[in-house]
């Protein structure tokens, strides 16, 4: 009897020693799974539809450019579909829609109409050649969504109607 309380106690204090020694490592999941055992399905890409009564009506928009160090601030006009690099720096603005009239139906950003109503004007800013923003500027919403630059703010001003 004493010969089998000392095996049970000798494996036991095995068992103790070996699970007190291995690192127990998480199995932590790579995707999180759905309800329905299938893996979460990615985010959907936004599709931009600029309606045909919105096409070739705006020339520009002016974007305001804060300076945060040295507190001032500049007004730029840049062409939609073109680009503009801030004075005395390596950060670009390149300007690439707008919408008059923004609106978000699912993943479809388009305007409602070709009235100023909801201006936003879709944007990338490039520094030292590399794209560190690609996002939209409202007009009525400044801080919606707005991009945050160490040195740099961003807001949509106005907008010019081509002629």
């Amino acid at each position: 009897m004493r010969s089998v309380v000392r095996l049970l106690a000798g494996a036991a204090m095995v068992a103790v020693a070996v699970s007190g020694c291995s690192k127990k490592e998480e199995n932590k999941p790579t995707e999180m799974a759905s309800p329905h055992g299938d893996a979460a399905p990615k985010k959907k890409e936004s599709t931009v539809v600029v309606p045909d009564s919105v096409k070739g009506k705006w020339k520009a928009v002016k974007i305001a450019v804060t300076d945060k160090s040295a507190n001032k601030e500049a007004v730029y006009t840049v062409a939609i579909g073109s680009e503009y690099t801030i004075p005395n720096s390596s950060v670009v603005i390149k300007v690439d829609t707008f919408l008059p009239h923004f609106t978000m139906d699912g993943t479809t950003l388009t305007s409602q109409s070709n009235e100023p109503k909801n201006p936003a004007a879709q944007i990338r800013v490039l520094e030292e050649g590399k794209e560190v923003y690609k996002g939209w500027l409202f007009s009525l919403y400044p801080t919606t969504h707005a991009f945050n630059h160490p040195k740099y703010g961003f807001t949509l001003v106005d907008f010019i109607p081509a002629s």
